[in-house]
């Protein structure tokens, strides 16, 4: 029975408590299940609630809940949309079952929608927001679950049902943000960071950045910014950093990465391997290098050799280790950032040549020497001149250009500038 790498919320102390509660629910009829659902909702449990229609719950390995056709048996106990909800998730659990994905994600759809219903009708309350989080995360993994089937089959576009699923996801999103109305403890908008971090999630695997747009302003403009829970603001400013990098806005990228790293659950290593997979980089083009403890304590040492050329000024170094690690560093999308440090290594062997000429007026042919002695023998001297010019108005190397000479002029004072005081 695939339950999405099935972990549940207890600690590792409560251990047997887990297996107990698991035996349990593994022998859980439909009347029960019924009973327990309509408990839930009469105490307005939204935990308990969410637990009963969660993947990740153990009532999905017993037999008795895998049921093709549920709906006469569940409309009898519970009132609807309740009870659509309720018989579209026991569906989707018989489809799962019999590792039909793509029915799976289809009955989900109908949990999220009928969800929606249920949330629009209930107004000065915000109970439910727990299912909410629950159907929502289900109809993610399960739309990614379906597509893997779909392109496996050669059926439909790539990733057709994650953008789907995304339609799904803002139709909740809607309902929570226009809850105005409703006092601070009760709105709804309370669950607009956790649906916001689930979009991004689909936006980021289906390569469309700039839905996250509109959802960052909304996200901005909300009283509740900085009172959402820690968790979903490490993971919202995780991903607003990563589209800042991707935008070239390196300080705000900087920032955001900078957040999540420092307020990741220090228990979370893989977590904070992420961040810092994207904040190295960032953190490399404004000038501040990765020790090698940092590296090796994350298990990033792809990186290494890569600080190591870059600041040594070594082109020749830093293309062999890109792409060394070139499958690596394509598959988490920093590969055209790390492009982007030769300009870093281009200043610094810059520095190293006008460090041993120690003269101020440095011939553009020594550049040009320097350069195809890291084997860039196809660069000229026109060439050359345009990576000086484009470091001159960079800021990171302080002078001009003596055409006349064929000479750099540097500044007799701090010619080449700390990179992490540059704006």
């Amino acid at each position: 029975m695939l339950t999405f790498g099935l972990v549940h919320r207890y600690g590792a102390c409560r251990c047997c408590e887990v297996r107990k509660l698991g035996n349990i629910m593994a022998h859980l009829s439909l009347n029960q299940y019924l009973q327990q659902i309509e408990s839930a909702c009469r105490n307005k449990d939204g935990n308990s609630l969410s637990d009963f229609i969660s993947f990740r719950h153990a009532h999905v390995a017993s037999s008795k809940l895998q049921l093709e056709n549920p709906e006469s048996a569940v409309e009898r106990v519970l009132e609807p949309p309740l009870d659509e909800i309720i018989a579209a998730h026991l569906r989707s659990v018989w489809a799962v079952n019999n590792q039909d994905f793509v029915e799976a994600y289809r009955c989900q759809a109908v949990v999220v929608q009928s969800f929606v219903k249920m949330l629009q009708t209930q107004r000065d309350e915000n109970w439910c927001l727990p299912v909410m989080y629950t159907v929502c995360l289900d109809l993610r993994l399960l739309a990614m679950h379906a597509d893997r089937t779909l392109t496996v089959k050669g059926i439909g576009r790539p990733k057709e049902t994650l953008e789907k699923a995304a339609e799904c996801l803002m139709a909740c999103f809607r309902v929570c943000a226009a809850d105005n109305r409703s006092s601070e403890d009760y709105t709804k908008r309370w669950g607009m960071l956790a649906l916001v971090n689930q979009l991004f999630k689909v936006y980021f695997r289906i390569n469309k950045l700039h839905l996250c747009k509109p959802l960052i302003r909304a996200i901005d403009s909300s009283s509740f910014k900085d009172q959402f829970a820690l968790g979903q603001r490490v993971t919202y400013r995780y991903y607003v950093g990563r589209k800042a990098m991707f935008d070239s806005d390196y300080k705000a990228a900087d920032e955001f990465l900078t957040f999540a790293f420092e307020h990741c659950h220090r228990q979370c290593r893989r977590n904070k391997r992420l961040i810092l997979i994207y904040l190295i980089p960032v953190k490399m083009l404004l000038g501040y290098m990765p020790s090698p403890a940092v590296l090796e304590k994350y298990d990033l040492t792809q990186f290494t050799d890569v600080v190591q050329a870059v600041q040594q000024g070594n082109i020749l170094q830093l293309n062999r280790v890109i792409q060394q690690h070139e499958t690596f560093f394509i598959k988490c999308g920093i590969y055209l950032l790390l492009e982007k440090l030769k300009t870093i290594t281009f200043r610094n062997l810059f520095k190293k040549v006008y460090l041993v000429m120690k003269t101020h007026q440095i011939p553009l042919e020594a550049l040009l020497v320097a350069l195809r002695n890291n084997k860039l023998d196809d660069i000229d001297l026109d060439e050359t001149q345009c990576i000086v010019a484009n470091l001159i108005y960079e800021g990171k190397i302080k002078g001009y250009i003596s055409h006349q000479h064929k000479k750099l002029v540097v500044s007799k004072q701090n010619a080449f500038p700390a990179l992490n005081t540059l704006a």
